[in-house]
């Protein structure tokens, strides 16, 4: 009987032993397949990708004068101050920025860098670099267009001397910084040379066709890793065989400001980042004229003034509307407009509110025992047909409403000289927007529109000496209220900046029209 039991215990112990195998060797093939399936899918990911340059000249960043070369050598270089993807001043190769007083900073430099020879970087590179801006002119000269002095305190601080108040200063310190002991073997003007740089990635080989770059081993940021491992620039002769090769599939990533950018890459085969450019164009209207002295007046006419109607005829929907010169996505006002302020209505109720008559097809007041009607003269450049074709348009609008307008084509001369002497009614003006988001060209003493408000002085006078984001940004939220609704100036419209990208490619395309390699770290196709 003992023997039986014995049996029987041994039989399902050999079962259970079975089983356990069975599970155990199956568990392991499964995980197996598993590996072996992660294996293939990295091995399908390319850690390379192709980037262009049309009629490379050098990738010296402080000699090029091509925008293409400026973006590719970002890749390359840094600056003290980064601006991120959100348009804000970040520490790049300096650390912390001070401003000891009204014209005066210092800057602390980071101690951990090496230039990918394995140099060591310290303020030296940023006096050789300040000094090579000084003597030569650049894409980055303006920045130091009132930098006195650079005054090396140590191996890691570098002191800077301004001649007047600039808000905002540090956003100058994105110019790349170069290395003083490189140039001290090299020829600092010879296009040919592979240059050493503190970014990402470093130039490993140039060709006549093409410049290859890999990561650099010795870059400083030891938490940041890079998906790709190396990148190649193509070099092409012209913009139009760039485009033509992106067409192909050749290049992976295109950033141009280009608005018929469609017409040269079509409209399939790729994916698209379409962001607000920096092309800003506004109406100034003279606070001091007689007219527009008057709040309702000037609100008329914005109220008065389809933007839709100027983008979708003049620009063929190729612009986006805009209300405020830092509405492009800037971190100090992130708000978007749902409208572009057009409503006709309100402007007939405002100025009969306020005892303007409509009669004979004009608005029209007794003012001083004279009837005034609104008329006013506005100026644009001859040689600008756009303008033109918006002032045209602005015409018709704003006559539809009863306010008649005169056009006045200037000479560039002629029209630079009433920008100075702000001898005009209106005028309308486009700038190219900076990351930088001083506002005194709109709010600041002399400024285009011979404006004066308390408030707007004191919040100025706030956002320049304070280092609170949410106060900065609570007070950059008022001013464009103000801006809004007093109306001393009326933003129009601004151009589209276009990312056209490889739909192969993945990860965090946060480019924007300073740089368009922001998230690059993610990047793979």
């Amino acid at each position: 009987m003992k023997s039986n039991i014995f049996k029987y215990i041994f039989i399902i112990f050999v079962i259970i032993i079975v089983v356990i195998a069975f599970f155990v060797i199956r568990n392991n093939e499964n995980k197996q397949e598993t590996e072996e399936e992660t294996t293939s899918t990295e091995d399908e990911v390319i850690r390379q990708i192709r980037l262009g340059i049309a009629q490379c000249d050098t990738l010296n960043p402080l000699l090029t004068t091509n925008k293409n070369v400026q973006d590719i050598t970002k890749l390359i270089y840094e600056p003290l101050i980064d601006i991120s993807s959100d348009y804000k001043a970040t520490p790049a190769l300096a650390t912390e920025w001070a401003k000891q007083d009204a014209t005066t900073y210092i800057i602390k430099l980071r101690e951990n860098v090496k230039w990918s020879n394995g140099e060591r970087f310290t303020s030296a590179d940023v006096q050789f670099t300040y000094d090579k801006l000084k003597e030569n002119a650049s894409i980055y000269s303006s920045n130091l267009e009132h930098v006195t002095m650079l005054e090396i305190v140590d191996d890691y601080t570098v002191k800077i001397y301004l001649d007047q108040e600039v808000p905002f200063f540090e956003y100058y310190l994105t110019f790349p910084i170069l290395s003083k002991t490189f140039y001290d073997t090299q020829d600092y003007y010879n296009t040919g040379i592979i240059p050493v740089g503190t970014g990402r990635y470093k130039v490993e080989n140039v060709q006549e066709n093409y410049i290859t770059l890999t990561k650099n081993t010795n870059w400083w940021d030891r938490d940041t890793k890079l998906s790709l491992e190396d990148i190649t620039v193509n070099v092409y002769d012209s913009i139009g065989e760039l485009y033509n090769a992106f067409k192909l599939g050749n290049v992976d990533m295109v950033s141009t400001n280009n608005i018929n950018i469609q017409d040269y890459i079509g409209t399939m085969g790729y994916s698209t980042k379409e962001i607000k450019g920096r092309e800003h164009d506004f109406l100034v209207l003279n606070t001091q004229n007689t007219l527009l002295a008057n709040q309702e007046v000037r609100r008329a006419i914005a109220y008065s003034i389809d933007k839709n109607n100027i983008v979708s005829n003049v620009f063929q929907n190729k612009y986006y509307t805009s209300s405020f010169p830092l509405d492009f996505g800037s971190w100090v006002y992130q708000e978007q407009d749902a409208s572009s302020g057009y409503n006709p209505e309100q402007a007939n109720q405002l100025l009969t509110e306020n005892g303007w008559n409509y009669r004979s097809n004009y608005w029209q007041k007794t003012i001083n025992s004279r009837t005034q009607r609104i008329e006013l003269n506005l100026i644009v450049k001859a040689s600008n047909s756009t303008q033109i074709a918006v002032a045209e348009n602005i015409k018709t609008q704003l006559e539809n409403q009863g306010i008649k307008i005169n056009i006045q084509q200037y000479s560039d001369e002629q029209y630079n000289l009433a920008l100075q002497n702000k001898s005009y009614d209106m005028i309308l003006c486009s700038m190219n927007l900076s990351p930088n988001p001083d506002m005194s060209l709109f709010f600041g003493e002399n400024n285009l529109a011979n404006y004066s408000n308390e408030e707007i002085t004191n919040l100025m006078s706030e956002v320049k000496n304070t280092t609170d984001e949410e106060i900065i940004k609570k007070d950059y939220a008022r001013l464009a209220e103000i801006y809004k609704t007093d109306i001393p100036y009326i933003s129009l419209y601004t151009n589209k900046h276009t990312i056209a990208y490889n739909t192969e490619l993945v990860g965090e395309i946060n480019s924007n029209w300073f740089n368009p390699f922001c998230g690059i770290e993610t990047w793979y196709r």
